[in-house]
């Protein structure tokens, strides 16, 4: 879908490339600039003492790029990237804006050089503001900045943190949206704008219908343990093999009856202790109590099929151990192969994209880069020739693998 398109992500970490890996799945070039260490996550694995070939962290956020490593604390580095961002489509950092503008990289910097350049920025807290320019990790700006973070927890326990990277790509996801709408208004019209991004403004949407109560009411309940539900229907309960089976209930008062003809209590249905929501509500450490013995009497495969029968919604408590052997996910198409790095041939499995497009090559499109693997030809593609491009290495101004001429 985005063949053609040249995308230059100026960018480290997860949040920024994993935006970069959405839109390199989906066709789009995208030239991935790392200074001459590398992206730090290039030793996710390392830093524990591994010798693992390939890096699944990395490579998730990186497939099928291309990388060439540059210095750009250096004029000649500098202008190199400028001079890439001149011809490119879409121009992606995660860069700290007062960095960007003392560096010559910002917005109206390089929409100079390039008037249909698709700018995006990608921050912890977005462009304006006191702290527009505070760092910005997942753990701070979208779980716990955000409220996030409180609203999961439930009342009186400690704060926890969210998963490696969770809101990261959850932003990543945001990001990709917002460039190629910005990129459909490109092709209209020739023109490219700045697109801003920020973990903080996806956590406060990805958390919006709370958020909306929150504006609204000006208050919002806490997070409640099982037997304090408000719905007690939807809710988690174990099987008698110790399995948990997520069960959501629709609104009104359709699903009472089915929910106990399916747990065997159908002397339950017409109960005025429990057969209206305020009733539940009012009842509900001894409705949960009630459910949790009739669950408990099933085992998973059991409750599954009688909860199918009787059309409720429900979904299995899974691991990502289990939700890797889910059939259900493969079909959904939510894991792709992965070549390795090692250019041996084997791939690996990894977590696909977030969107399908059937008919469509929409994977993978190679493995993730080594530091510097396509410093050659990326500077050949600017005119340099080999000459120009070794004096470059010897300089230090750019990092890149031998000639194999």
């Amino acid at each position: 879908m985005l063949e053609g398109i040249r995308v230059i992500e100026y960018a480290t970490y997860m949040a920024a490339p994993g935006a970069g890996s959405i839109l390199s799945d989906w066709g789009a070039e995208v030239i991935k600039v790392e200074p001459p260490g590398g992206d730090p996550i290039r030793k996710f694995f390392a830093t524990l003492g591994t010798d693992y070939q390939d890096n699944p962290v990395f490579d998730f956020d990186n497939r099928g790029k291309k990388s060439i490593a540059i210095d750009t604390r250096t004029d000649e580095g500098n202008a190199l990237l400028r001079e890439l961002a001149k011809d490119a489509d879409v121009f992606l950092t995660n860069v700290r804006p007062g960095g960007l503008e003392r560096s010559g990289l910002g917005y109206e910097q390089l929409k100079a050089d390039n008037p249909k350049l698709v700018y995006c920025t990608l921050t912890g807290y977005g462009l304006e503001g006191p702290d527009a320019d505070k760092p910005g990790f997942d753990i701070a700006s979208f779980w716990a900045r955000s409220g996030v973070a409180s609203a999961t927890v439930p009342k009186g326990q400690d704060p926890f943190p969210c998963r490696t990277a969770f809101g990261d790509h959850t932003t990543s996801i945001a990001t990709a949206a917002g460039i190629c709408a910005a990129l459909v208004e490109a092709t209209k019209t020739g023109k490219g704008r700045l697109v801003e991004s920020s973990l903080l403004r996806t956590a406060l949407f990805a958390v919006g219908s709370d958020f909306a109560i929150q504006l609204f009411f000006g208050r919002l309940s806490s997070t409640k343990s099982r037997h304090e539900q408000n719905v007690p229907i939807t809710n988690f309960f174990k099987t008698s093999d110790d399995h948990w089976i997520c069960l959501v209930s629709r609104q009104g008062e359709a699903d009472w009856a089915p929910i106990c003809r399916a747990i065997g209590r159908e002397d339950l249905i017409d109960d005025e202790r429990f057969n209206s929501a305020k009733g539940r509500r009012r009842n509900v450490k001894e409705c949960v109590e009630i459910l949790d013995t009739g669950f408990a009497k099933y085992t998973r495969e059991e409750m599954a099929k009688r909860l199918d029968e009787q059309s409720l919604a429900w979904s299995p408590v899974q691991t990502l151990a289990e939700a890797a052997q889910d059939p259900q996910v493969k079909a959904a198409g939510g894991i792709v192969d992965v070549p390795s790095s090692a250019g041996d041939g084997t791939t690996f499995s990894s977590p696909a994209s977030p969107v399908r497009f059937p008919g469509a090559d929409d994977g993978p499109k190679g493995p993730a880069p080594r530091l510097g693997e396509h410093t050659r030809d990326v500077l050949a593609s600017l005119g340099r020739s080999s000459t120009e491009i070794d004096q470059l290495l010897e300089a230090g101004v750019v990092t890149g693998e031998p000639s194999t001429t």
